[in-house]
C-alpha cells in the first residue's frame, strides 16, 4: 500500500474537513468512512468468571457502550464469547496475544473483530491462516500498539518509543496482513504520555487510510485519567482524527462509557443535553452546586439535542447564557426560568429542578 496517501494526512484534517478514512464494519457497526464516532469499552472481570463477564456487558450496553472488548488470554476463555453475545446486541472484540489458535477459535466462535499484531503471532503461514479466517467471515482486525510494546529493533532505531518509532511499529504489522490481501484494519497506537499520543496519532493519521481507535493508554484513576483522556482524544477528535474512542479508567468500565460520550458531547459529536453552568461567586445566593449536579443528573440520559444553563444570578443567567435553549438563573431564595434569554417565570429555589425539567419536556 502507498504511504504518505493524500487527504489522509493531519494538516487536511480539522472538525470542519476531518481525516477520510476507509470504512470497516463491525458486527454491522460503521468505523470510519464518515460514520460517527464510536464510544468502547473493556471487560475487567477475570476470563474466568463467564456470568460476572456476562452481567458487565449487560451493564455496558445499558451504559451506552457501542463496542465491547474482552480479553480472551487462553482457550477456556473462548466460552466467553457465545455467553456474551446471547445477552447483548453490541459486536464484541477479542483481544489476543501471541497466540494464533485463539483468534482462529474466536473467529469460529462469532466474535465480531479481533485485537492482535500479526508480527507477534509467529511466521507467514500463522498469520495468513488470520487473515484468511477473517476475510472469511467478515471480520476486521484491530493492530493495537502500545509504548510498551514497539519491538526492540525500532526502539533502537528511533532511540526510544517516540512517535515515529509507534507509527514504524504499527506499519510492520499492518504489512503482515497487506501481504495477504487483508485490508479490514483498523490501528491504535496508545501512549501514557498524552503529548506522545497526540503526535503519533498525528503522523499515522497521514500515512495510512484506515480508520483510527483512540485512547490514552494507562490513563490512571477516574479523575486523572479522564483529564488525560479528554486532552489526547479530544484534541485529535477536534483536528479531525479519530473513527472510535476508549477512555481507559483504573475504575468500573462504565464510568468509561459515561467519560467517552461526554468528550464526544462537548466537542458536538454526539447529541444529547449540554450542561452549562457557571463557577459560582459572592453574588450567589442559592445552592447553585447542588443543583447543578442535580440537573446533569435528571438529564444525563436525555437524548435531546439542547444545552441548558445552570447560573447564580441574573447577571450570569439570561445575560451570558442567553444561548442556551433553557436555564435557570438564581435569585436571594428563587429563581428564574428562561429559554434563549427571554424569562419565562420566577420560581422558589425548591421548584427550580422540577420547573427546569417540565420545561425540557415541553421542547
Amino acid at each position: 500500500m502507498e504511504r504518505e496517501q493524500k487527504g489522509f494526512g493531519p494538516e487536511a484534517a480539522n472538525r470542519a474537513n476531518p481525516r477520510q478514512s476507509k470504512q470497516v464494519l463491525v458486527g454491522g457497526v460503521p468505523i470510519g468512512g464518515g460514520a460517527p464516532v464510536t464510544v468502547q469499552s473493556m471487560l475487567n472481570v477475570p476470563s474466568t468468571d463467564i456470568p460476572g463477564s456476562v452481567a458487565q456487558a449487560v451493564a455496558l450496553e445499558q451504559a451506552g457502550c457501542q463496542i465491547l472488548r474482552a480479553a480472551i488470554p487462553d482457550m477456556e476463555a473462548v466460552r466467553l464469547i457465545p455467553a456474551i453475545k446471547e445477552r447483548v446486541t453490541i459486536p464484541l472484540v477479542a483481544d489476543i496475544h501471541f497466540d494464533y489458535k485463539l483468534a482462529l477459535e474466536s473467529v469460529a466462535a462469532g466474535i465480531d473483530k479481533i485485537r492482535i499484531n500479526p508480527g507477534n503471532i509467529g511466521d507467514d503461514s500463522r498469520v495468513k491462516a488470520v487473515a484468511d479466517a477473517c476475510r472469511r467471515r467478515g471480520i476486521p482486525i484491530r493492530v493495537g500498539v502500545n509504548s510498551g510494546s514497539v519491538e526492540k529493533h525500532i526502539l533502537a532505531k528511533f532511540g526510544g518509543p517516540t512517535a515515529e518509532a509507534l507509527c514504524e511499529s504499527a506499519l510492520y504489522h499492518v504489512s503482515l496482513l497487506e501481504k495477504f490481501d487483508f485490508e479490514d484494519i483498523m490501528i491504535s497506537l496508545k501512549a501514557s504520555s498524552v503529548d506522545l499520543t497526540i503526535r503519533a496519532y498525528e503522523q499515522i493519521a497521514g500515512r495510512c487510510p484506515y480508520p483510527l481507535h483512540l485512547g490514552v493508554t494507562e490513563a490512571g484513576t477516574a479523575r486523572m485519567g479522564i483529564i488525560k483522556s479528554a486532552i489526547g482524544i479530544g484534541s485529535l477528535l477536534q483536528r479531525g482524527i479519530g473513527d472510535t474512542i476508549r477512555v481507559s479508567l483504573t475504575a468500573d468500565p462504565v464510568e468509561e462509557i459515561a467519560a467517552g460520550n461526554d468528550i464526544l458531547r462537548a466537542l458536538g459529536l454526539k447529541k444529547g443535553v449540554r450542561i452549562v453552568s457557571c463557577p459560582t461567586c459572592g453574588r450567589t445566593r442559592i445552592d447553585l452546586i447542588s443543583l447543578a449536579h442535580r440537573v446533569e443528573e435528571a438529564l444525563r440520559d436525555c437524548e435531546k439535542d439542547i444545552t441548558v444553563a445552570v447560573m447564580g444570578c441574573v447577571v450570569n443567567g439570561p445575560g451570558e447564557a442567553r444561548e442556551a435553549d433553557l436555564g435557570v438563573a438564581g435569585g436571594q431564595g428563587e429563581g428564574l426560568i428562561f429559554r434563549k434569554g427571554e424569562v419565562l417565570r420566577k420560581v422558589p429555589e425548591a421548584a427550580l429542578l422540577e420547573a427546569l425539567l417540565a420545561e425540557v419536556d415541553r421542547l
